[in-house]
C-alpha cells in the first residue's frame, strides 16, 4: 500500500483549546486525528471518553478520527465511539475475553478495524485474526503516556508484520504509535509502515506546518 499518513496524536494537545488545536493542526498538514483513549484500568492513566470525540464532530471536524481504545472491558466502548464518529478503531487482545467477537464488532459498528500490539505481546496473535483486520497497530512505547522513547526492538517487529501483511496479499494498515520525531521518522518509514502517529514531537513544536512539512520531507 501507498498510503502514508501522518496522524496528529491529540493526547499532546491544549485540552483547553481542544477544538482549535485539532483544527489547526489539520490546516498544518496532518492526515488524520488519532484519540487515545485510556481507562486507569488496562493502562496506567485516564484520558477522555466518547463525549469528547462527539463534541469534536459538533465542533466541524469531518477528517479521519483514528481511535486507539486501551481499556478493558472493551466492547460497550466499541458502541459508544462509533456513535459519536470514529472511523477507525483500534483495541488489544489483552482487553477482551473474545478477541473475534470483539473484531465483529468494529466491522459491524462500520468502523476500520484495527488490532495494537504492545511491546512485549507477542505477534503470533495475528496468525488467528488476519482476515478480520484492516489495520495493525504496533506500539513502540508502553501505552500509557506521552513523551516516551521509541523502543528499539520495535524494528525487528516492524519487519516480522510487514512480511505478514505482504504475504497475506491483504489491504491491511501498518501504524505505529509511540516515540517517532524526526530523528527516527524515516529509518520507521522505510519498514512500509502507513500511518505514522506523532504526539509530542507535533504538539510541542512551535509551529506546526514546520514540523509536519519536515516530516513530510522526510517520508519522501
Amino acid at each position: 500500500m501507498e498510503t502514508s499518513w501522518l496522524a496528529p496524536s491529540i493526547l499532546s494537545a491544549d485540552f483547553s483549546r481542544l477544538g482549535d488545536e485539532i483544527r489547526n493542526v489539520l490546516e498544518a498538514g496532518g492526515d488524520i486525528i488519532h484519540f487515545d483513549v485510556m481507562d486507569n484500568h488496562y493502562v496506567p492513566n485516564l484520558t477522555f471518553g466518547p463525549m469528547v470525540l462527539k463534541s469534536i464532530r459538533n465542533y466541524g471536524i469531518t477528517s479521519i478520527i483514528d481511535v486507539h481504545l486501551m481499556v478493558s472491558p472493551v466492547d460497550d466502548l466499541i458502541v459508544q465511539f462509533s456513535d459519536a464518529g470514529a472511523d477507525f478503531i483500534t483495541i488489544h487482545p489483552e482487553s477482551t475475553n473474545h478477541l473475534h467477537r470483539s473484531l465483529n464488532l468494529i466491522k459491524s459498528c462500520g468502523c476500520k478495524v484495527g488490532l495494537g500490539i504492545n511491546p512485549a505481546t507477542s505477534l503470533n496473535i495475528l496468525e488467528y485474526v488476519m482476515d478480520q483486520l484492516d489495520i495493525i497497530l504496533l506500539m513502540s512505547v508502553n501505552p500509557g503516556f506521552s513523551g516516551q522513547n521509541f523502543i528499539p526492538s520495535t524494528f525487528k517487529k516492524l519487519l516480522q508484520v510487514r512480511k505478514l501483511i505482504d504475504n497475506s496479499h491483504k489491504n491491511v494498515l501498518l501504524e505505529v504509535d509511540g516515540g517517532i520525531n524526526l530523528d527516527n521518522l524515516k529509518e520507521i518509514a522505510s519498514f512500509g509502515v502507513n500511518i505514522f502517529v506523532v504526539g509530542s514531537a507535533i504538539f510541542k513544536a512551535k509551529n506546526y506546518k514546520k514540523i509536519i512539512n519536515d516530516m513530510r520531507h522526510k517520508l519522501n
